[in-house]
């Protein structure tokens, strides 16, 4: 089953002779569980199509079905809800709050929606401890290395248990080391939780986790390939499946 559709997306900044066309007539369909990951040249329009799916804008033509739902028939307060329930979101430079700990940041968007807190610190502590920190939930961001940063992100964006996760470069702010652990635990979100992951990224090393990737240029899908699948645990190192090291 679908969770994304696009059809003939597109998006145009400015008009007449100062148009600028991001995306031009994007056609992508995503499957439940599936990891996508889009690459592309900066200013192809990787983090445009990311922010239409993600209901952070809305598309100039064409249209975006979740799960068979036409985003563009929603009105804004619904494409709020959409956005708080059904997405979850990564960024590049994890947008923690500062003055909470890893365990408040994760429970976060449910406090948001009305959770209960006891309920909100119990899933979110859930989470963080399937992630690896179980040991840092009283941690705030600046005690934290920039790689468990982005696993208290992660477990923000999976504590309302989403239809879809869209990671932003998620791994551009670390490390290769760090950079090769996230990309594998967004590999283990599909892999044993079943989730449904959509990333942008320019490190072929870390596309290379994902099933599919979408090659984006000048706001159009030139090439997509999709990867030989591998065991978690294998002797087959998943960059090596894109031929890097």
């Amino acid at each position: 089953m679908s969770i994304i559709k696009t059809v003939n997306l597109s998006k145009v900044y400015g008009s007449e002779a100062t148009a600028v066309t991001a995306l031009d007539r994007i056609n992508v369909q995503i499957e439940a569980g599936e990891f996508v990951a889009v690459m592309g040249p900066s200013g192809c329009g990787k983090s445009t199509l990311l922010h239409l799916i993600g209901c952070l804008d809305r598309p100039s033509a064409g249209s975006i079905l979740m799960n068979g739902r036409d985003l563009a028939a929603l009105k804004d307060d619904e494409l709020t809800e959409l956005r708080r329930r059904q997405i979850g979101f990564v960024f590049q430079f994890f947008n923690l709050i500062p003055v909470l700990n890893a365990l408040e940041n994760a429970a976060l968007p449910l406090l948001l929606d009305g959770t209960k807190p006891a309920e909100a610190r119990q899933r979110a502590s859930e989470w963080l401890e399937r992630l690896g920190m179980a040991d840092r939930l009283a941690h705030r961001p600046d005690m934290l290395s920039g790689g468990q940063q982005q696993r208290v992100a992660i477990a923000r964006a999976l504590v309302t248990d989403p239809a879809l996760i869209l990671a932003d470069e998620p791994t551009g702010n670390l490390d290769s080391i760090a950079g090769d652990e996230i990309a594998e635990l967004l590999r283990k979100i599909c892999d044993e939780w079943e989730q449904t992951v959509l990333m942008v990224t320019h490190d072929p090393r870390i596309a290379a986790y994902s099933d599919r990737i979408i090659f984006l240029k000048d706001g159009k899908i030139v090439d997509e390939t999709r990867l030989e699948n591998s065991l978690p645990g294998s002797e087959q190192a998943y960059p090596e499946r894109l031929g890097v090291s």
